[in-house]
């Protein structure tokens, strides 16, 4: 299965699709000794990979007859099926298990459909999303959330491990995507806030650039929203467990800056619709239920409050999967 362990014999590992992203993850694959086989849709962009000794295929399928895994990282799901399952995809030739991991951020029900076709063929088909963007590409550091059988895993990680920093067994085949989507939604709905919270900085007049700095900063000691996500479930937590206390102590030191900032913005008139949601949702989402500041902004149907100043923060640096480094 896969192309076997560097001291074995390894066969070669196959690349498709070198842009911005699969350009730098297959670079580091250079160094894999069973060889690399790369293949895009525009040939210059292989050229640089064949002159550091990749060799060059014209369709998947052509990839496919030599490389035992196959990285895909394409645009979409129609690609990915193209790649598959086209005329010219990579089943056309591969040998029973080889294995195909789907980089790209796709419907987990595709990587599910696709597996299933995948396996008449003897070949294994795992959805792999990375997270860490170019930058991480870059500098190998990349998280890869793998769905698939523990065993077709393993059968991943030694070419993996030449790339990815974090490798994660996610679940079964459409774990992997789902994991990715969750983690993506943080990021985005980040993004929304932070949005939210430039508004409300540049009506105080606060430089947003320096402020971006300090976010930056900050949460590079703290983890950011990641130090919160310490539980195994997301149910409430009994009043005699040990989170109940950490968690309970976190919400009320959220709920008294949320409802500041809500002044703050009701002052200068700028709305701040996260920002109310948060302060509703904070000791819910923590499992703590809602503490006094929420429950009287709630009560009071304007979202905000004012109680004392203090500032708080949780930061856990251990690493949950063995792959962790």
């Amino acid at each position: 299965m896969g192309p076997g362990s560097p001291e074995h014999s390894p066969a070669p590992v196959g690349f498709i699709g070198l842009g911005n992203m699969g350009a730098p993850i297959a670079r580091r694959l250079l160094s894999w000794p069973g060889g690399l086989v790369v293949c895009d849709v525009r040939p210059e962009a292989a050229e640089p990979f064949v002159s550091e000794g990749a060799t060059a295929a014209t369709t998947p399928a052509e990839v496919a007859r030599t490389a035992r895994l196959i990285s895909v990282t394409v645009l979409d799901d129609a690609q990915v099926r193209d790649v598959v399952e086209g005329p010219d995809g990579i089943l056309r030739t591969a040998a029973p298990g080889t294995v195909v991991a789907v980089h790209s951020t796709i419907s987990d029900s595709t990587a599910v459909e696709l597996a299933e076709v995948c396996a008449t063929h003897g070949v294994h088909l795992v959805d792999a999303p990375v997270s860490g963007g170019a930058p991480g590409a870059e500098k190998g550091e990349l998280a890869v959330m793998v769905g698939g059988p523990r065993e077709v895993y393993e059968a991943c990680k030694p070419p993996f491990a030449l790339w990815a920093a974090m490798p994660v067994h996610a679940g079964e085949v459409g774990a992997g995507t789902r994991m990715k989507l969750a983690r993506n939604l943080l990021h985005f709905i980040s993004f929304t806030a932070a949005a939210e919270a430039s508004r409300l900085a540049e009506a105080a007049g606060i430089d947003i650039a320096k402020l971006g700095r300090v976010v930056r900063h900050t949460d590079a000691i703290t983890g950011g929203a990641g130090a919160v996500m310490l539980r195994e479930t997301t149910a409430p937590i009994a009043t005699d467990d040990f989170w109940h206390g950490v968690f309970t102590h976190v919400r009320g030191l959220g709920e008294k800056d949320l409802s500041l900032a809500l002044s703050l913005g009701e002052r200068l008139q700028v709305d701040l619709p996260l920002g109310s949601i948060a302060l509703r949702d904070l000791g819910a989402g923590f499992g703590v239920g809602p503490g006094e500041i929420a429950r009287r902004a709630t009560a009071a149907g304007d979202g905000h409050d004012d109680d004392s100043n203090d500032n708080g923060d949780i930061n856990n640096g251990d690493d949950d999967d063995e792959g962790a480094r």
